[in-house]
């Protein structure tokens, strides 16, 4: 079985503020490091549970996070930004599984550890076909798309609620518990380790169905400035319903992605 794994680090063991994913602070070495053994649990448990080859997706901010000399020698990385599929790539019909690790909820999430939606200084809200999505959702439609699902969710316990009410009876686990944006009660890392390791290995016996959005797909993103929605708008085909949200369609999801994080990239250059 080959399975892919997208690290975030919103929600790695022990991160709770800003200065913990920011490559300029002194704390980000630190977590950096816990992100790459979060990842290496997840590597372990599917290595355990019976999979062939192991791809790990750098999916934060400039995606060049993960150590790669850290990592399970039996995985291979991607590494780097931009990639054609962001957060997912790596993913493609020779895919089996896909594992969500260091994940965080949707922008206004109660509880929810650095919650935001995939850019938080730009974007409120984003609907597919209505539906509120954050990047669980978003990325695991993009799965969806190629018939592959997410049978892991790791992060916050805001993050597994939302996956599991969105995905079904996946595996989650809930490193921390948040208790305000920036503050959290967390497992020690090792204690998180052995959980992820075990809830990946269990992961790898699911049988859950995809999450495949109906086509064409219908997305609404709401920005937060109105210049931001100036620049957004300049993607041929969106429509403007109101000051701050655009509308368009899209033939098919990974068109839907592109488009969006295009807006997304004009609308952070204000």
């Amino acid at each position: 079985m080959n399975v892919l794994i997208s690290v975030d680090m919103e929600g790695i063991s022990g991160v709770v503020t800003t200065d913990h994913v920011t490559a300029t602070h002194k704390e980000y070495d630190r977590f950096r490091k816990l992100m790459t053994a979060d990842a290496n649990a997840a590597v372990e448990g599917a290595l355990a549970g019976g999979a062939t080859r192991v791809v790990v997706n750098d999916s934060h901010g400039g995606m060049a996070n993960i150590l790669l000399e850290e990592l399970n020698p039996a995985a291979e990385l991607i590494s780097g930004s931009p990639k054609p599929l962001s957060m997912m790539e790596g993913i493609g019909p020779n895919v089996d599984a896909v594992f969500f690790v260091g994940y965080h909820s949707r922008m206004g999430t109660g509880g929810g550890v650095l919650a935001h939606t995939y850019a938080g200084s730009i974007v409120t809200e984003l609907r597919l076909n209505g539906q509120a999505v954050g990047e669980t959702g978003l990325n695991a439609a993009v799965a969806g798309a190629y018939g592959v699902p997410v049978v892991l969710v790791t992060g916050d316990r805001a993050v597994t609620e939302e996956a599991r009410a969105l995905l079904g009876d996946i595996e989650t686990v809930a490193v921390k518990e948040g208790v305000g944006w920036k503050a959290a009660r967390c497992l020690h890392p090792d204690v998180a380790h052995r959980q992820i390791r075990e809830a990946a290995e269990r992961a790898m016996r699911k049988r859950v169905a995809p999450f495949v959005v109906a086509t064409p797909v219908e997305v609404r993103a709401v920005f937060q400035r109105l210049a931001q929605a100036d620049m957004a708008a300049l993607i041929p085909g969106s429509r403007r319903t109101d000051g701050l949200t655009l509308e368009f369609t899209a033939p098919d999801m990974e068109t839907a992605y592109r488009t969006f994080r295009a807006m997304v990239a004009l609308a952070g250059t204000v």
